[in-house]
This record gives C-alpha cells, sequence and structure tokens, in this order.
C-alpha cells in the first residue's frame, strides 16, 4: 500500500512542473485526493458495501469538484491535473500512467446496461475539456485533444482531435485527411472547362470560314452544300 501511494505522488511530481514538493502534492492537489478516496470507494464496492461506497464518492466529489463512480476500475500512475469536472463512469476502465485535465468527461452514451464507458489503455493523455463516450476503447500511448468528442475506437499510438474526433497522426506519422494547401476550388474548374469549350468552338469557326473562303474562291455556292447548314448549327 504504501509504495501505491509513493507511485501515486510520484506521478504528480513526474508529470506537473508545477509540483514543489511531496508535502505541497499530498496537501494541494485535487486529483490526487479523488484517487485515494476513489480508492477507498472501490473497495467497498467491490465488497458489496455500495451504499458507503457512493457516499464516499460523493463526499469526494464535494470536496475535489472530481466525480468517480466507485465502480469504475483505475491502475497505477493515474494523475489528474487541476481536475475540477472531471467525470468518469461506473464501467470505465483506465489502464496504467494515464493523465487527465480538467473537464474531462468517460461517460455512456443512453441508458443502456452492461458495460457502457470507455475502456482507457496505458499511457493515455487527455486533453482538457475531452468527451470519450461509451463502450469504446481508447488504445495505448494515445493523446486526446482539449475538446475532443470521441464516440469510436481509437487504435494505439494515435492523436485525436476535433468533434467529431478524427485521428491527425498515427505512430507518430501525420494523417493527411485534407489538403490544405491544394484544395479544390470548383469555380476555377468550371471556368477551365468553359474556356476549354470556347477555344473549341472558336477553332471550330475558324475551320468554316476558311472552308468559305476556298468555296468563293472556287465560285462555288454555300447553298449547295449541305453540310454547311449543319456544320453552322454545330459551331452555334
Amino acid at each position: 500500500m504504501l509504495a501505491r501511494l509513493k507511485r501515486d505522488i510520484q506521478a504528480v511530481l513526474d508529470r506537473d512542473p508545477a509540483a514543489r514538493s511531496v508535502l505541497e502534492v499530498i496537501l494541494c492537489y485535487p486529483g490526487l485526493h479523488a484517487l485515494w478516496l476513489h480508492r477507498i470507494a472501490h473497495w467497498l464496492w467491490t465488497h458489496n458495501l455500495k451504499l458507503l461506497a457512493r457516499m464516499v464518492s460523493n463526499l469526494s466529489r464535494w470536496l475535489t469538484l472530481i466525480e468517480i463512480h466507485p465502480g469504475a476500475r483505475i491502475g497505477e500512475g493515474f494523475f489528474i491535473d487541476h481536475g475540477a469536472g472531471v467525470v468518469i463512469g461506473e464501467t470505465a476502465e483506465i489502464g496504467d500512467n494515464v493523465t487527465l485535465y480538467q473537464g474531462v468527461t468517460l461517460g455512456g452514451t443512453g441508458k443502456e446496461k452492461g458495460k457502457r464507458h470507455p475502456t482507457i489503455g496505458n499511457n493515455v493523455v487527455i486533453g482538457t475539456g475531452a468527451r470519450i463516450l461509451g463502450a469504446i476503447t481508447i488504445g495505448d500511448n494515445c493523446k486526446i485533444g482539449a475538446g475532443a468528442v470521441v464516440l469510436r475506437d481509437v487504435p494505439p499510438d494515435c492523436t485525436v482531435v476535433g468533434n467529431p474526433g478524427r485521428i491527425v497522426r498515427r505512430s507518430g506519422q501525420k494523417v493527411d485527411l485534407l489538403d490544405h494547401v491544394n484544395l479544390p476550388d470548383p469555380v476555377a474548374a468550371a471556368l477551365d472547362q468553359l474556356t476549354k469549350e470556347v477555344h473549341r468552338l472558336q477553332a471550330k469557326v475558324k475551320n468554316l470560314e476558311a472552308e468559305l473562303a476556298l468555296m468563293r474562291a472556287r465560285g462555288e455556292s454555300p447553298e449547295e452544300r449541305e453540310d454547311i447548314p449543319r456544320a453552322r448549327t454545330a459551331a452555334q
């Protein structure tokens, strides 16, 4: 137990440059207080003392502004930075060395029964205000950007941003969803097509004019040629 407490404290010291001492971490970090109270509540929950577990959970929310359901399972090295507004649902599962920032929700999408909250892998960082909803899995070593809304599984080693969440990096490589430098221009494409059509018609008119000039030079009448009106109509 003592080793586990030391690891909890060390996780804060390792990941928050504002943490200056062990005593400061113990006294001033609500994320750490919420984690320790959750451990008590979870033990009560797993030993079928569910009402008492919920009472400890509510006390923790009142003291820290962090709501963790006593049924949630949390691994080692867990760190909630700042913490206000964090919500972790009953069937959420969190791996080792996970970092959450304020306003994060690991929630459900409705009133379904059974597994209905996310499973978070190891070494995952979830940014401020992110929403991860439903019985989905976030793979190891993922980064979820601030404000992202994630409703689908995310494979390991990915970075997700936006609403709805989309993968922008995979295994350190950028995922090009859209080339912002060479965006398609439908207006320019239409004008280019129109210009080509004008050039084609101009070439056809020149051919007709040359043919008419040749006929006049030969003394022929254009009215005698049946293909001239058809050609002129096509040119028009």
